[in-house]
């Protein structure tokens, strides 16, 4: 098991990852060619990390800068530690990070606290694609 960079010929394996977490599963902001379009460009600017396991991508994250624009484990996979090596990975190389989890996922809410997240504040989706209610949650690294 191993975090490493993102390169474009990951871009079905982690589409497939994606689209797993995401149809099906409430409102869907994009299509699957806008999906298609908007990875691949985070991963040829550098901002998508992968978990990989049995030498396959099985999770990802996608950061720019503090924010943490997406993480998704295959959901064969959730629970394997993906996402927590992922989040430790980006607080190892950061000192803040903030993201926004949907209100209704209380599963990535409860990890995100694990991990030392805090909520901020919260609104209504006026700010997301999908106009679904959301948190703004932080991370700090501790002082000392």
């Amino acid at each position: 098991m191993s975090v490493a960079q993102a390169h474009i010929w990951h871009l079905p394996r982690l589409l497939g990852i994606l689209w797993a977490g995401t149809r099906g599963q409430g409102p869907v902001a994009r299509r699957r060619d806008e999906d298609a379009r908007a990875m691949a460009k985070v991963i040829l600017q550098g901002k998508v990390q992968l978990w990989r396991s049995e030498g396959r991508a099985r999770a990802f994250l996608v950061r720019d800068g503090v924010r943490i624009h997406a993480l998704y484990t295959c959901p064969d996979w959730r629970g394997q530690g993906g996402g927590a090596a992922l989040v430790g990975r980006a607080q190892d190389q950061i000192g803040k990070l903030e993201l926004y989890a949907a209100e209704h996922n209380s599963g990535a809410r409860q990890f995100y606290l694990r991990h030392g997240f805090r909520e901020v504040s919260r609104s209504h989706g006026a700010g997301n694609d999908e106009g679904i209610p959301d948190i703004l949650m932080t991370w700090e690294r501790p002082m000392g």
